[in-house]
């Protein structure tokens, strides 16, 4: 699964380059939005929320199990949490505008659904940038469930069965558009930074040292 610059995640880009390998690395970010709406939290590994997540859904997971006809059309319980995960520290410059290394890789998008037994399922996009109909399914541990949702980090129910047949899930646009920010906040941290410290670095630069200074008189 090639990487995809946040930046250009949204209007469906082409991969970035310069992550020759990065398949291989398991994901490092992880946008979360509770129930069918809200905020997305970003939450890095090493983080125990991050580690939580990663027991639940087990984003690493290939295979996929049959589900009733009616999930696959779109008609499945409410999503408990959509997440996407991402792999930082990807493309960048000569192939992409970023910085080396700033641009964050989209390899999975995964939901979280509860059946009227109970029973917790992750509803998986393996390539979310692209439109295809490769979805798969399997059961989350009921175990790690239970015990985060009572913990309260899996939000509440949504009322009513998904509408992802008739429109976009809210969730997943929130997602969407947050990633963008996250990958162009961190190119202008980055470069500002280097641009401070060339511009510092020029004879000349950084704060006046030679006789006479300015100075404010009250008046």
């Amino acid at each position: 699964m090639g990487p995809v610059s946040a930046a250009l995640a949204l209007c469906g880009g082409a991969p970035a380059a310069g992550a020759v390998g990065s398949a291989a690395r398991p994901p490092d970010l992880a946008m979360v939005v509770a129930g069918g709406a809200g905020q997305p939290t970003a939450v890095r590994s090493g983080e125990p929320r991050f580690a939580r997540l990663w027991q639940l859904l087990e984003p690493m997971h290939t295979g996929t199990e049959r589900v009733p006809e009616a999930w696959t059309e779109g008609r499945h319980p409410p999503v408990r949490i959509t997440v996407v995960w991402g792999l930082t520290g990807v493309g960048g410059w000569p192939m992409t505008d970023s910085p080396p290394g700033g641009d964050v890789a989209i390899q999975r998008q995964d939901q979280l659904l509860v059946a009227e037994d109970g029973t917790p399922w992750v509803r998986s996009d393996p390539a979310p940038e692209v439109e295809d109909d490769d979805i798969r399914w399997h059961r989350a541990p009921r175990s790690v469930f239970e015990r985060l949702d009572r913990a309260g980090l899996l939000g509440g129910p949504v009322g009513g069965a998904s509408t992802e047949a008739d429109g976009p899930d809210p969730a997943l646009d929130a997602v969407w558009w947050a990633l963008p920010g996250l990958a162009v906040g961190f190119a202008a941290g980055v470069g500002g930074t280097l641009a401070i410290r060339r511009a510092a670095a020029r004879p000349g630069g950084g704060p006046p040292r030679q006789e006479p200074r300015q100075q404010l008189i009250d008046l």
